[in-house]
């Protein structure tokens, strides 16, 4: 870790001096930050496409990596709405008196230093540094080789808009793509406080195997939308084309649709918008034989169940009844996002109150399992654990709090 050290402890003390930033000098920091990305869009395509080109089109990751004008003013609109948000800092979540005079506040502070850890994602660079500088942390990003060029170009508008408010750009640092830094970051422990992984299964199980320093689990999405035997129809087939196809490489998106055997009639009617997309079915027995023969559905293999597709591919399995949906959904799930299309309040109700995931949908598309879409103005990871934080994180999950005690010489008998 030698060579990384200074980078590490520059962090450290750089993360310091956010302390004294108001909210006001962040949002105008942040405001600044979306107006450059915006006026830079032309540096910033340019530079992203020297990654796609490197990235087959098919890859399900080009999806992730691409950057748009659209897309980047899409980001340059979350950091606006992150800089309209209160500050989650200095918050007294707790107070009390003691019999003895002491006065206990219970207070919120940053976590410190965050490190992140992700694969093609070049918008995360912008999203993770929002939501850092409004709630105080230090950050470290390690991103993948495929997004260098585009993760270094917007790491430059950043360091540039840090200078021209003299805030130290040692607070936000981007590592080289590299194995050595990886293994660096998940070994710097004292200097960065809790690593963030944001990406693939794998990449997510490498980061916890190897990490010396805490971690909090992202999201993969193996995510499951059953359609109940009381469903209404067209709410179901609107949900499923969205669910899948709205952004397929998202973790988000749909990947087993689980139907009751009911609605087996009308399958061929309910997945027509999905084939019209070129969406590739694999169907159990019951499903496959239902279905009009067709070069888009073949039979589902035992892998594909459990598989996040991350693409235009999509399972599915056929249930006889509600505790079959929630057997498969508990032996498959990976607790991100999970879904209930039924007009049964009782199915309904056991559906929220036993699924466990992060976000449990009734009648609504998992495509909402998102940062800015709950309100939040961007995330930093949809943790899908349930230590620290669970579900999109955003400004409060980067806090930690501590105990401020107020006394007039007390002393312990």
């Amino acid at each position: 870790m030698t060579e990384y050290q200074d980078i590490f402890e520059g962090v450290k003390k750089g993360a310091k001096k956010l302390h004294s930033l108001s909210n006001e000098q962040v949002n105008f920091i942040l405001h600044n930050l979306a107006t450059v990305a915006v006026e830079n869009s032309a540096f910033l395509l340019a530079e992203n496409q020297k990654d796609l080109n490197k990235m087959d089109q098919e890859n399900p990751m080009y999806d992730r990596l691409l950057l748009t004008e659209e897309r980047i003013h899409s980001i340059a609109g979350e950091i606006i709405q992150v800089s309209s948000l209160p500050s989650p800092l200095h918050h007294i979540l707790e107070s009390k008196n003691l019999e003895n005079g002491l006065l206990i506040e219970k207070k919120t502070v940053p976590l410190g230093v965050i490190g992140i850890i992700y694969e093609a994602r070049p918008n995360v660079t912008f999203d993770v540094f929002s939501l850092a500088l409004k709630s105080g942390n230090g950050l470290v990003l390690k991103g993948g080789s495929d997004a260098n060029h585009s993760n270094r170009a917007i790491m430059a508008l950043i360091h540039q808009v840090l200078e021209n408010h003299n805030i130290p750009t040692s607070a936000f640092q981007l590592l080289p793509a590299d194995r050595a830094a990886t293994k660096a970051l998940l070994e710097a422990v004292g200097l960065v406080d809790v690593i963030i992984p944001r990406g693939s299964q794998g990449l997510i199980n490498f980061v916890r195997e190897h990490s010396k320093v805490p971690v909090i689990e992202t999201g993969a999405g193996i995510v499951h939308t059953y359609v109940d035997e009381s469903a209404d129809f067209e709410i179901a087939k609107a949900i499923i084309l969205n669910a899948k196809t709205r952004r397929p490489s998202v973790c988000n998106s749909l990947d087993c649709l689980i139907i009751h055997e009911s609605w087996l009639p009308k399958l061929q009617e309910l997945i027509t918008p999905l084939l019209e997309k070129e969406v590739e079915i694999f169907a159990d027995e019951k499903a496959l034989a239902s279905l009009k023969s067709s070069t888009s559905i073949s039979k589902a293999e035992p892998s594909h169940f459990g598989t996040e597709f991350l693409s235009l591919k999509m399972a599915i399995k056929t249930v006889a009844n509600l505790d079959e949906a929630l057997d498969h959904i508990d032996q498959y799930s990976s607790k991100h996002s999970e879904c209930i299309v039924s007009e049964n309040q009782e199915h309904i109700d056991r559906f929220l109150l036993e699924v466990d995931a992060a976000a449990v949908y009734e009648n609504a598309s998992t495509a909402f399992t998102d940062g800015a879409q709950f309100g939040f103005g961007a995330e930093i990871g949809i943790s899908t654990q349930k230590l620290h934080a669970r579900g999109p994180m955003a400004l409060k999950e980067l806090c930690s709090y501590k105990w401020i005690v107020r006394g007039n010489g007390q002393i312990r008998g």
